[in-house]
C-alpha cells in the first residue's frame, strides 16, 4: 500500500540558508502479518527556496527571528500550511553549528515540520552530508573507485572520501569564499584570523581583484595539497582544522560542492565582487588549477547539495534479545555510525582505533554527543568473538562513556543481550548501556528509540533524503 506525504529540508549555513520541500511515495513492501518494511519508492521535489544569506545579529549570535522570517516567507510562497509537512530534516552546519543559540535556533524551528530529524552538525558530519547531497557516495560504487569531494563554503572547505560506496574518510580545511569579506566599495569590512600571517590585507583597505588574487592562489595551493596533487606543507597543516583526509596513492576522482562549487563550474561567472568577498575569484582560481585538470566530475548539486528532508519513518521493534541498564528513554534523534561486518572482526585494538576515529565524525563542536553504533555481527557467535568485540567496542567507546554519556549498540545478528552482558560486565559503575539487536541500519539514518515494550524496544527509523 502506498502513501504520499509532504517532507522538508532546512539547510543553515555559515553563509546560506536555503528550504526545498519534496513529495514522498512510500510503500510498505512487508506482509500483513508482518512488521512494517517501509520504503521510498519516488521523490519529487515541489519546491525551492531562493538561497538567503545566513541573518547574524553579531559574530556568535545567529538572528533566530530572522531565520524564522525567511522560513514563514518560503512556506508562504511554497502555498503549503506547517500542519501539511509530515517530516523533515533541520540541519545547522558550519561555523553557524557553533553560534551561542544554535541549540535555540533548532528548537523555535522545530514546530515547521511533523516528526524529523533535527541535527548540528560538525565538519566531519556536514562534510559526509554534502558529499552524499553530491552523490559521490553513488558514483564511487557504481564507478568502483575513489571520489573525494571539497564542500567549500563561505568559512571552510570539508573533505570527505569516499571508496566503493563507503565513506573511509574525512578532514576539513580553512578555505572558504567569506574569509574576506568587502563593502560595495571595495573596503575590506572582514578578514578571517586564519589568515593571519599568509596576507597583509586588513580592515580598512580598500582593494582591487589583483590584490586579493594572491590569497586565492595560497587556498587553492591548500587544496591541491589536501587532494595530494602536490606534498603537504606547512600550509595545507596551516589551515587544516582537524586533519586531513588520508588521500589513495592512485588520485581519487575530485569532487566540489558548496557555494564555491558554483563559481568553479560556470561557464559565465558574475563579476569578481558580486558577493562582497573573495568567492568568485576563488572559483575561478580552482578552476583553472590542476584540481580540474585530473578525473573530476561534476556533482548534479553544488550550493544545493543538501538535505531535502527525512522519510522512510519505520516504525519496527528490535529483536527480544536486548541488554541495557541506566538508560532513560526515549531517546529521540539519535544518529546512526554504521561499520561493516570486517571492520567489526579484527583485533580488540583494531575495533577501537576504527570506532574512535569514526565516532568524531558525529562530535558537536569537538565534544562528544550520542551516537547508534551499528554493525552485522554474527549468527551464533562463540564466547571468545563475544569477549573479543566488547573489548574493542568499549575502548573505542570510551570518549563517550567518559562524557557520561550511554553507549548505543545496534547489532543485526541475533547476539545484543550476550555481547551486552559482556560490554556490562567490563563497566564501572555508573553504567549506561543499551544494546539491541534484529535491526539493519547505515550511516547517516536516525533513531527514535521508545520505552521498552515487553522484551524489545518500539524504533522509529529516520532517513536522510538527497536530491539526485
Amino acid at each position: 500500500m502506498e502513501r504520499a506525504l509532504l517532507s522538508v529540508g532546512l539547510d543553515i549555513g555559515t553563509s546560506t540558508t536555503q528550504m526545498v520541500l519534496s513529495r514522498l511515495t512510500v510503500e510498505n513492501k512487508a506482509s500483513a502479518f508482518a512488521v512494517p518494511d517501509l520504503a521510498i519508492t519516488d521523490r519529487e521535489i515541489i519546491y525551492r527556496s531562493a538561497i538567503h544569506f545566513t541573518p547574524l545579529q553579531s559574530d556568535t549570535v545567529i538572528d533566530a527571528d530572522a531565520i524564522q522570517a525567511i522560513v514563514d516567507e518560503e512556506y508562504r510562497k511554497a502555498g503549503i500550511e506547517k500542519s501539511a509537512i509530515e517530516t523533515g530534516a533541520v540541519i545547522i552546519t558550519g561555523e553557524t553549528a557553533r553560534k551561542d543559540n544554535a541549540k535555540q535556533v533548532l528548537s523555535a524551528l522545530s514546530g515547521y515540520a511533523g516528526e524529523f530529524v533535527v541535527a548540528t552538525a560538525g565538519p566531519d558530519l556536514e562534510g559526509i552530508l554534502a558529499a552524499r547531497g553530491a552523490g559521490c557516495d553513488e558514483y564511487s560504487r557504481a564507478h568502483d573507485t575513489a571520489v573525494l569531494n571539497f564542500d567549500i563554503g563561505g568559512g571552510t572547505a570539508n573533505a570527505c572520501l569516499f571508496d566503493r560506496g563507503r565513506c573511509v574518510d574525512t578532514g576539513c580545511l580553512n578555505v572558504g569564499g567569506r574569509l574576506i569579506k568587502l563593502d560595495e566599495s571595495h573596503r575590506i569590512t572582514y578578514v578571517s584570523p586564519v589568515l593571519d600571517g599568509l596576507t597583509t590585507l586588513s580592515v580598512g583597505q580598500t582593494v582591487t581583484e589583483a590584490e586579493l588574487q594572491p590569497v586565492a592562489d595560497l587556498l587553492t595551493k591548500a587544496l591541491e595539497e589536501a587532494a595530494g596533487l602536490r606534498p603537504r606543507t606547512e600550509l595545507s597543516q596551516r589551515l587544516t582544522t582537524n586533519r586531513l583526509p588520508a588521500v589513495p596513492a592512485d588520485s581519487p576522482v575530485l569532487s566540489f560542492s558548496g557555494g564555491v562549487a558554483d563559481m568553479i563550474y560556470t561557464e559565465t561567472p558574475p563579476p569578481w565582487d558580486a558577493f562582497g568577498d573573495i568567492g568568485v575569484i576563488l572559483g575561478r582560481t580552482i578552476a583553472r588549477s590542476p584540481l580540474l585538470q585530473g578525473p573530476h566530475i561534476r556533482p548534479k548539486e553544488t550550493i544545493r547539495a543538501t538535505v531535502v528532508g527525512a522519510g522512510s519513518h519505520a516504525t519496527t521493534l528490535s529483536g527480544s534479545t536486548i541488554a541495557y541498564e541506566g538508560v532513560d528513554f526515549p531517546l529521540k534523534n539519535l544518529p546512526v555510525l554504521s561499520l561493516t561486518a570486517e571492520e567489526t572482526a579484527g583485533t580488540p585494538q583494531a575495533v577501537a582505533q576504527t570506532v574512535e576515529k569514526k565516532l568524531r565524525w558525529f562530535w558537536d563542536d569537538g565534544e562528544p554527543s550520542p551516537v547508534v553504533l551499528a554493525f552485522p555481527g554474527q549468527h551464533s557467535p562463540d564466547f571468545q568473538t563475544i569477549e573479543r568485540l566488547a573489548e574493542g567496542l568499549l575502548s573505542g567507546l570510551a570518549p563517550l562513556q567518559q562524557a557520561g554519556l550511554p553507549l548505543l549498540v545496534a547489532v543485526t545478528a541475533d547476539m545484543a543481550k550476550a555481547l551486552g552482558q559482556a560490554m556490562l560486565c567490563r563497566m564501572a559503575q555508573p553504567r549506561h548501556l543499551l544494546c539491541m539487536d534484529g535491526l539493519t541500519m547505515e550511516t547517516g539514518m536516525y533513531l527514535d528509540i521508545g520505552s521498552p515494550v515487553g522484551s524489545a524496544l518500539p524504533v522509529v527509523v529516520k532517513t536522510l533524503l538527497f536530491d539526485r
